[in-house]
């Protein structure tokens, strides 16, 4: 008998449900947007009314529509969600106000008691394991910054600045949040009863699902942020070039390099303005490597040590088209993440020797040979990601698999390798240390501008 197992991938963008056999074979898919965030005011970033709720109820109903399977062989649900997100719950699991995005300026200051129908403040998976399983309880692996917990043990501070009541229980990744109330079995078409197992934060559910296993690989993540990550089993404090966030397996820790803001978020403006992404594709393997001399600087949104930067083209001289455009980003792209991620290699002492690349734009042959080319390595895609790294875990925690090595051998599959060109990583090696040095000339520019403009 086939065993199924569900995975709840909860991003930015969107609410995604999969559901999985053992073997890590797709049997249905189901997505819904998630609504635009509201800013009821400067600074203030919210997810609308119970948007992530409803969001999962709806990816659950449309994936369950399409399965060709048993709902009764279905063993277990993983549900990952997005991190740095605050929810705020009446003592019945409702929410007292809308969900603040990791986007919300309150999110970077501790909590304070301001509302007395706030009875449990806690993270969006918190919040969605009461919706789920009516239980107080959430995966230890959600909660940095400014939590209250101690990132050596996994567990609250003996004195935490929040009400210890106020705090739910914690839980380690692949160990069971609870079972499917008949409330939640109603709004997702899930079996009540069903066990419900806790993941990590989005990144590190991502870097299972995607394989990533030792220190000699990083992933890099193409999403709304890129990011570099790698894993080890060191709490590394007060790092330059990376910092560490818990990991999907118990104990481990993910280790996340400097990244880019808006990273493929500008990638999907440009392609807005200039045409089809598959024509774009197409035209920017025709553009020479260095892309004729045009260089993309991506601060299209700044980073908050920097708030005057902004994103550029320099280097026309007649000669570039919207090709250009498009590989230009592509470039600055894996431009930008080999510095960072060699920055994060020197600090821990390591080195890697494979690339694995994650998200929608590694399904781009030009973008994933142009990253082949710039670190000079094998460059593979990831065929998982969040949605199959809750399943993982689910799996893991029902005991189909002996742990998480067993369980990635099992459900993780190989996806297509890209070789790098010598010849090509030559001309980038040259065009990132000028990459490299393009700050310290275009801030000044960029400086005077914001004042100018004040």
């Amino acid at each position: 008998m086939t065993a199924y197992l569900v995975g709840i991938d909860n991003g930015s963008q969107s609410t995604k449900v999969t559901i999985y056999d053992e073997h890590g074979t797709v049997h249905a898919r189901g997505r819904v947007p998630l609504r635009p965030n509201a800013m009821p005011e400067p600074g203030a970033v919210e997810h609308p009314d119970d948007d992530l709720w409803d969001s999962i109820g709806g990816a659950m109903r449309a994936a369950l529509a399409v399965f060709e399977g048993r709902v009764e062989d279905i063993r277990g649900v993983g549900l990952c969600t997005i991190r740095f997100c605050r929810a705020l719950l009446r003592a019945d699991g409702t929410l007292a106000q809308p969900v603040l995005s990791w986007m919300d300026d309150r999110v970077s200051r501790p909590y304070e008691h301001a509302d007395p129908d706030v009875r449990y403040v806690t993270t969006s998976s918190g919040y969605i394991t009461a919706r789920m399983t009516g239980r107080f309880r959430d995966t230890a692996a959600n909660y940095q910054g400014v939590w209250p917990i101690d990132t050596d043990t996994w567990s609250w501070l003996p004195e935490p600045d929040v009400p210890r009541e106020m705090l739910f229980e914690l839980v380690n990744p692949g160990e069971l949040l609870g079972t499917v109330t008949e409330d939640a079995a109603a709004h997702t078409g899930l079996p009540a009863g069903l066990p419900v197992f806790a993941t990590a934060n989005d990144k590190s559910v991502e870097a299972l699902g995607s394989g990533l296993a030792d220190d000699g690989t990083v992933l890099l993540s193409l999403g709304t942020y890129i990011a570099g990550m790698t894993t080890g089993a060191r709490n590394v404090r007060d790092a330059e070039a990376f910092w560490s966030n818990f990991a999907c397996r118990p104990g481990k820790y993910l280790y996340e390099s400097h990244g880019i803001r808006r990273g493929m978020w500008t990638v999907s403006w440009l392609r807005d303005l200039l045409g089809e992404e598959d024509r774009l594709n197409e035209g920017a393997a025709t553009v020479p490597a260095g892309s004729d001399g045009l260089v993309a600087v991506l601060d299209w949104l700044a980073p908050v040590e920097a708030p005057f930067r902004r994103g550029a083209f320099l280097g026309f001289d007649g000669r570039q088209g919207p090709f250009h455009l498009y590989r230009a980003v592509l470039e600055a792209i894996a431009l930008t993440m080999h510095g960072n991620a060699e920055a994060m290699a020197a600090e821990l002492n390591t080195k890697f020797e494979r690339v694995l690349v994650s998200g929608g734009g590694a399904e781009s042959a030009v973008l994933m040979q142009i990253i082949a080319d710039v670190f000079n390595r094998p460059t593979r895609t990831a065929n998982g990601g969040a949605g199959l790294g809750s399943a993982l875990c689910a799996g893991v925690g029902l005991g189909l698999f002996g742990g998480f090595d067993e369980a990635i051998e099992a459900m993780v599959r190989p996806g297509t390798e890209f070789v790098p060109d010598p010849a090509t990583h030559q001309l980038y090696r040259r065009l990132g240390a000028m990459y490299a040095e393009l700050p310290s000339h275009t801030d000044p520019l960029f400086r005077w501008m914001a004042s100018a403009l004040d």
